[in-house]
């Protein structure tokens, strides 16, 4: 006994298409729709050269709620033209098409244009013409999913809120921010996603680090790791792993020179974030601070480039085990602006890696009897 099929939307196969010499051609193994599909207009008469247009599969959705079946093209993502393999495609949404600007090519007649309905010339028109606020953001203690009263004084239209209405304004604007944070673990986390993006701002790190941060600073809070201690702590513990996380380094004196908090306690905190939240972390590298200490000492790309060959040599000695990656990286610097005829002091190199003149002497001398400099 046949069943009916269910109402609602159906997932077919894969579409399949032929490339060259031939129509694109599709076709549906569907139970509701079990004809050929032809291929839309203006896509006859197409020769598809091989490994020139890349079409992703997609499936297509039957729905049959309504007694009728919708069908939904297929994805084409073209990276050059066929016909004179350039890469310069231009959208002409007016006409719903993609042309090639060297040889005139229509490679698409039926584009959709996914952005807004309206036009503005201007950030305010842009602004009061918008109907959806901004995408959720890891960087809230809410995610961006709450609602709050704007401090402009004005309405829904762009008008200005009278002045006998603004003492209620401010009242509701203010319950409303404590509501949003009325308990002390959201308090809590809100205060430390603030001081993430503070303290990130300060060292100018990139918003993947803070993102990176926020989410171990979430573990933690969840964790109750931040009970028992200071929330610039924990934040600039959080920062300090999410640098190594993400490849970008910072010493800890750095963090802790843009903290309240000392470098002793900074350490301590890091290394029970390590532990509890199981981080696996790979240890820093010498060669991840050359590029930034040698933009901050004003050095070319030659002395980079021979502080990087030192380095190598440095590495395959195993000269660099058990010391701060970052005074031997200073080292390798003061070497290589000396071989390069670029030399710059001791102590303009010691206060721009943040280790003192002894810590690159030290260092230096090994490096330079490593590398044959000193005999």
């Amino acid at each position: 006994m046949a069943h009916a099929p269910k109402r609602g939307v159906l997932r077919s196969s894969i579409v399949t298409a032929t490339r060259v010499g031939r129509a694109a051609s599709t076709s549906l193994s569907d139970p509701l729709s079990p004809e050929k599909v032809t291929p839309e207009r203006g896509h006859e008469n197409r020769l598809w050269p091989r490994g020139r247009v890349n079409i992703i599969p997609v499936s297509y959705a039957l729905c049959s709620s309504w007694g009728r079946t919708a069908r939904v093209r297929e994805v084409e993502i073209t990276t050059a033209c066929p016909e004179c393999r350039g890469d310069h495609l231009v959208r002409d949404y007016s006409r719903a098409e993609i042309v090639c600007e060297d040889c005139g090519l229509v490679l698409d007649d039926m584009i959709i244009d996914e952005g807004p309905e309206w036009r503005a010339f201007d950030s305010e028109q842009r602004e009061s013409r918008e109907r959806a606020g901004p995408p959720s953001t890891i960087m809230a203690h809410d995610k961006g999913l709450s609602t709050s009263i704007g401090w402009r004084n004005k309405d829904a239209y762009g008008r200005q809120i009278p002045h006998k209405s603004r003492a209620q304004i401010y009242r509701l604007r203010k319950w409303q921010h404590r509501i949003r944070t009325s308990k002390s673990g959201e308090r809590s986390l809100a205060q430390g996603l603030t001081e993430i993006n503070t303290m990130a701002s300060k060292m100018g790190l990139p918003r993947h680090v803070r993102e990176s941060a926020a989410v171990l600073y979430r573990r933690a809070s969840t964790k109750n790791l931040v009970r028992g201690r200071s929330i610039d702590e924990v934040v600039a513990a959080t920062l300090y792993a999410s640098c190594r996380q993400c490849g970008v380094p910072r010493t800890l004196d750095e963090i802790a020179s843009k903290s309240s908090v000392d470098r002793k306690s900074i350490g301590r905190t890091y290394r029970t974030l390590v532990r509890e939240l199981g981080l696996k972390l790979l240890p820093q590298s010498p060669r991840d601070y050359i590029a930034r200490f040698c933009n901050r000492l004003e050095l070319d790309m030659d002395v980079q480039r021979k502080a990087k060959e030192i380095l190598d040599k440095v590495e395959k000695d195993e000269l660099a085990s058990g010391v701060a990656p970052s005074g031997v990286a200073a080292a390798t610097i003061y070497i290589a602006a000396i071989l390069s005829s670029k030399p710059c002091t001791q102590k303009e190199v010691a206060e721009v890696a943040g280790v003192t003149e002894v810590t690159i002497r030290n260092r230096y001398k090994r490096i330079s009897v490593a590398i044959g400099m000193v005999k």
